[in-house]
């Protein structure tokens, strides 16, 4: 029975190093930058990652720009007391020195809007991070399954 838990713990470790991938510039890095493949006809679509800051000062993520969108801004998710979730931009994230940044469904996010053509799972997109100390970071999102939501039908 050990032996069997042991190969399924090692297939699930290889399993994600094998979806997973990142790109690091001086002390930061960008960790498995993915776009949740959008339905069908989608004018949007989210995009998500973790940002790790190694460094001893904070750096801020200012823009994302990309060909596969005609505008790509920063957002954060307001959770208010009625309940609903409303999508807000923000002018920057900040990575704070020795933390890693999640942007994820719910919470921080990118947002794609204006989809110049269909996202696929599988597709990579491209696209270059603007930090203000780091500068420019050239990425490329991976297309993963669906999230199943329609961020299209969002009011961003």
């Amino acid at each position: 029975m050990k032996q069997f838990f042991l190969a399924l713990l090692g297939a699930i470790a290889l399993s994600g190093a094998a979806h997973a991938h990142s790109v690091k510039k001086n002390t930061l890095e960008i960790i498995h930058p993915h776009i949740n493949e959008p339905f069908a006809g989608a004018k949007s679509a989210a995009a998500y990652m973790a940002i790790s800051n190694e460094g001893a000062t904070a750096d801020r993520l200012i823009a994302i720009e990309t060909t596969a969108a005609k505008k790509t801004t920063l957002h954060t998710t307001d959770h208010g007391s009625d309940g609903v979730a409303r999508m807000q931009p923000v002018a920057g994230i900040e990575i704070p020195p020795g933390e890693t940044v999640n942007l994820e469904p719910g919470g921080l996010h990118v947002m794609l809007m204006g989809l110049t053509a269909p996202l696929k799972e599988g597709d990579m997109v491209s696209a270059t991070f603007h930090f203000e100390q780091a500068g420019a970071v050239t990425v490329e999102f991976m297309v993963d399954p669906t999230d199943g939501v329609d961020h299209s039908k969002m009011g961003h």
